[in-house]
């Protein structure tokens, strides 16, 4: 078992790892849509790559929700298979976001023998999401709620 310190340290030289070995610029926070986010997650159980709305509006953040669930085949035939959508995905705080992701389980960031096949999976599916997005995101974003 690793002390905070020495697992801290781990996660750091785990992040850095995966910047050295696919050096590029992700979207992430760049979306160009408030509180809509495309996010990296790892632990010593699964990997994730998420994308989560968390608008303070809970209509907007359902309405962003909905358009990607109304592109939800095009996203998993085209794009990335075993996603999960979830309108109404309660964080650990008790705050209520909408979530869409992938994960791979049965690896762990403080084994370095996972890293490479996390790193790849990373990659894969983030880039798979960001092409979907660059190719939906004038969709998504023409945001148009009855009021």
């Amino acid at each position: 078992m690793y002390s905070k310190e020495e697992a801290q340290r781990l996660k750091r030289e785990f992040w850095i790892e995966f910047a050295e070995k696919h050096p590029r610029k992700w979207i992430l926070y760049d979306t160009k849509i408030k509180d809509f986010s495309f996010k990296f997650y790892v632990d010593n159980k699964k990997a994730q790559v998420l994308i989560d709305i968390e608008h303070r509006s809970d209509e907007k953040r359902i309405v962003y929700f909905e358009k990607l669930e109304s592109l939800k085949t095009v996203l998993e035939d085209d794009f990335v298979k075993d996603l999960v959508f979830e309108k109404n995905f309660v964080l650990e705080n008790g705050k209520k976001i909408s979530r869409v992701w992938v994960e791979k389980t049965g690896i762990s960031v403080s084994n370095r023998k996972y890293w490479d096949e996390i790193f790849d999976f990373f990659f894969e599916k983030m880039h798979a999401l960001e092409m979907f997005y660059f190719e939906y995101g004038d969709y998504i974003r023409d945001l148009e709620i009855n009021t």
